[in-house]
C-alpha cells in the first residue's frame, strides 16, 4: 500500500484562502534584509505567500499584511510593482 505525497499548505496574505503551496506565489525576505520574489518557492529567509491574483496583491498592500508578515516597515515599490507585471503573467 503506498501513501499519498504529502501537499503543504498555505495561506495567502491577501484573501486569506488556505492553498497548495504550489499554487502561491512567495515573497522572502532573505537573511541580509532584501525583499525578493521566489517562485522556486525554495530561498532561505522569512517568506510569505500570495495567490497569482492582482486583487490579492492590492488587499495585501490596503491590510499592511505584507509588512507585518515580512517583519518590515515599507515595502520597496520596484518589489510592488515587479509583482503588479509578475501576477497577471504567471497564471498557474
Amino acid at each position: 500500500m503506498t501513501r499519498a505525497k504529502h501537499i503543504p499548505i498555505r495561506t495567502c496574505i491577501g484573501c486569506g484562502e488556505k492553498k497548495p503551496k504550489g499554487e502561491l506565489l512567495r515573497i522572502v525576505k532573505t537573511p541580509e534584509g532584501t525583499l525578493t520574489i521566489d517562485l522556486a518557492g525554495k530561498k532561505g529567509g522569512r517568506g510569505t505567500y500570495i495567490c497569482f491574483n492582482l486583487d490579492c496583491l492590492e488587499k495585501a498592500i490596503k491590510k499592511k499584511s505584507l509588512q507585518r508578515s515580512l517583519k518590515v516597515n515599507e515595502i520597496d515599490r520596484d518589489l510592488l510593482e515587479r509583482l503588479k507585471e509578475l501576477l497577471p503573467k504567471v497564471n498557474k
